[in-house]
């Protein structure tokens, strides 16, 4: 079987559970997404430790779990947003007494924001189902465009240190792709403001092709090709998600800030 043969079976398979506990939402989705840092976090630290370093014992691993367990939960958004902070805090401080590698604090943010704005921007009501597969749309339109423009044209490397694979026409086409799709989703659950959700799908497009290099660096960083091997063709989850995770913090943002709402951001994403 060839890659592309396996990613094409390995997203349809990722796309109809994603969908089907997205479609659900509540406490089904907050478990999905728990899961989903709990792997971003397994892989970040399987990356950035180094073999028979000074290490600061299971203390992240603790820590994470304590997050795990208030994102199923479901606490207000505020409150876990300080305790993500705190635990973060307090493995920067460990490791920084244990002289140990200083990778373990940023990996305990990235994983829980990750699973965090995925979770709470979704959250349990009909404005949530809409934002999160506006999200989806822009995302996956953004990377299949971005991966067949890209091979089709050619062209002047994106960030040939960072991901030598990537091309600008690539990013070019993915950022097309995401603002059509993101526009068709909006028009078929019958948003009215599609001007202003046109620009935020072209920032949500932007944004995660950010954050598929910002995790090609760490993995460069760590000299690692992939994240992990869990996900056929497409390597770990790291790997899979990392456009989707950074995009979703900033849908998240927006919608907070919009809405003035940390727990149902989605509310100030949409007008009907």
């Amino acid at each position: 079987m060839s890659n592309l043969q396996q990613r094409v079976i390995s997203a349809l398979v990722m796309a109809a559970v994603t969908l089907a506990v997205t479609w659900f939402g509540g406490l089904p989705f907050r478990l999905f997404c728990a899961a989903i840092a709990a792997a971003i976090f397994y892989e970040w630290t399987r990356m950035s430790r180094p073999a028979g370093g000074a290490t600061i014992g299971f203390l992240p691993e603790a820590l994470v779990l304590v997050f795990l367990v208030a994102l199923i939960a479901g606490l207000p958004a505020l409150w876990l947003l300080l305790l993500v902070a705190a635990l973060t805090i307090i493995v920067a401080v460990a490791t920084r007494m244990q002289a140990a590698a200083q990778w373990e604090a940023p990996g305990l943010a990235y994983a829980s924001l990750s699973g965090f704005s995925l979770a709470y921007l979704r959250d349990g009501d009909h404005s949530g189902l809409i934002a999160i597969l506006f999200l989806f749309a822009v995302v996956w339109a953004t990377d299949i465009a971005a991966y067949f423009v890209g091979r089709a044209a050619g062209g002047p490397k994106l960030a040939p240190s960072i991901s030598p694979g990537k091309t600008q026409s690539g990013a070019l086409g993915g950022a097309v792709g995401g603002v059509i799709a993101g526009l068709l989703l909006a028009v078929v659950a019958g948003a009215g403001n599609l001007v202003q959700l046109g620009l935020v799908a072209l920032a949500l497009s932007i944004v995660s092709q950010v954050g598929d290099l910002f995790e090609s660096w760490v993995k460069r960083r760590h000299g690692c090709k992939d994240s992990g091997n869990l996900i056929p063709g497409h390597g770990g989850v790291m790997d899979r998600a990392d456009g989707l995770v950074a995009a979703a913090l900033a849908l998240y943002v927006i919608g907070w800030v919009s809405a003035a709402n940390a727990d149902h951001p989605a509310l100030g994403l949409f007008a009907f």
